[in-house]
């Protein structure tokens, strides 16, 4: 009886859902029209074709008519096929002797005639799984990711000789730093979400919202469960400090790989000195909180590598597989595990006796966030 009185509240509310959202009469208003809508979600340059990976984003189901390079109408296959129903993806293949540098917009009918493009500011190789490119992943990795953290982790002598006004400021200075890392992380993916168009099809702005407080209760658990298995606290701290940074990485890493892909060198470049700013003062943040615990060297390298090694990753997911939407939520994702970091620091700066409105706490927090304003200002 019990059960029943849960169940049938739950299939009543399913019954209603499927009448309101079933084709045909239901709750359609008399002559409504619902367009069609996809998103061109990347373009490849390959060895005499030209690939565009295509998605419905739309609410009805749609078929790929025919494709065309500059407007003009080219041959193309659509694999897996031209019939796309709501959020299915296909690859639209145009044979095409393109040239590398110049601009193109791919356009993509369908069969009611509605038509969708996507320009490329100018056409490059697309990246392969080789040994150059794994190079250069490891390359890019390693000045973005490990080697800034360890400058950063390198500070840890000097802070474990402060005095405790002056470790308070810096971290305080730390918290700053994670401050700045989550909101321009969140920032970041609600710009994904606007220039994919993410929020028709997957109510980009929400998915973002939510992507990061699943993450931030998820960190919230670990962080207890680390407690009950008796990880001394600061150590606790910078664990979690190292992985909110790792995730901010793995989503940076994908802005690099992508900007890469599209031939966006000096852009991309731009990222990864930026990045590697970045990452050194980010570093401090994972030293303060260990700076006078006994913490070896391996376990110095292994903060290092939880922060430094998700760059790689994420710029060969950037580089070789893109998806907009992964990018979005991984990024919100990251913000909401530095928003957690930021939770247990505070916590834990309280219960060292730190007066968190304290005048070299609130100066702390306060330059540590105009330090990173700045690296993002001239980087």
């Amino acid at each position: 009886m019990r059960a029943a009185q849960a169940i049938v509240p739950l299939a009543l509310s399913v019954a209603l859902a499927a009448y309101v959202l079933a084709p045909g009469p239901g709750l359609e208003p008399p002559g409504l029209v619902v367009l069609p809508e996809i998103a061109i979600e990347r373009v490849e340059f390959a060895d005499g074709e030209i690939r565009a990976s295509v998605r419905n984003t739309g609410h009805i189901d749609v078929s790929i008519a025919q494709a065309d390079v500059n407007d003009r109408i080219q041959p193309s296959a659509a694999e897996p096929g031209a019939d796309l129903g709501r959020l299915a993806q296909a690859t639209v293949r145009i044979p095409y002797e393109w040239n590398a540098g110049e601009p193109y917009e791919i356009g993509i009918t369908l069969d009611d005639g509605t038509r969708f493009a996507r320009a490329v500011e100018a056409a490059v190789p697309a990246f392969r799984a080789d040994a150059p490119t794994l190079s250069y992943l490891v390359a890019v990795g390693a000045c973005v990711g490990v080697v800034p953290v360890a400058i950063g982790l390198a500070w840890r002598p000097a802070i474990a000789r402060l005095r405790s006004g002056a470790r308070a400021a810096i971290l305080a200075f730390a918290v700053g730093l994670l401050a700045f890392v989550a909101a321009d992380t969140m920032r970041e993916s609600l710009e994904v979400s606007a220039e994919w168009g993410l929020d028709s099809a997957y109510n980009g702005t929400l998915m973002a919202a939510t992507a990061a407080a699943l993450v931030f209760l998820a960190m919230q658990w670990a962080s207890s469960a680390m407690r009950r298995a008796g990880a001394q606290a600061p150590v606790a701290i910078a664990v979690l400090v190292a992985a909110g940074i790792g995730m901010h990485n793995l989503g940076e890493g994908l802005a690099i790989g992508a900007a890469a892909a599209l031939g966006q060198a000096a852009f991309a470049s731009t990222l990864i000195v930026g990045l590697a700013l970045h990452n050194v003062t980010e570093g401090l943040a994972i030293a303060a909180p260990v700076a006078r615990s006994r913490v070896g060297l391996a376990g110095l390298a292994g903060l290092a590598a939880l922060a430094g090694l998700p760059v790689m990753a994420g710029t060969a997911a950037g580089a070789l597989a893109f998806s907009p939407v992964s990018a979005a939520v991984l990024l919100a994702a990251a913000a909401g595990a530095v928003a957690q970091v930021i939770a247990s620091m505070a916590s834990w700066m309280r219960s060292e006796g730190i007066s968190l409105s304290g005048a070299p706490v609130l100066a702390g927090a306060g330059a540590g966030m105009a330090t990173l304003y700045a690296v993002s200002v001239l980087a």
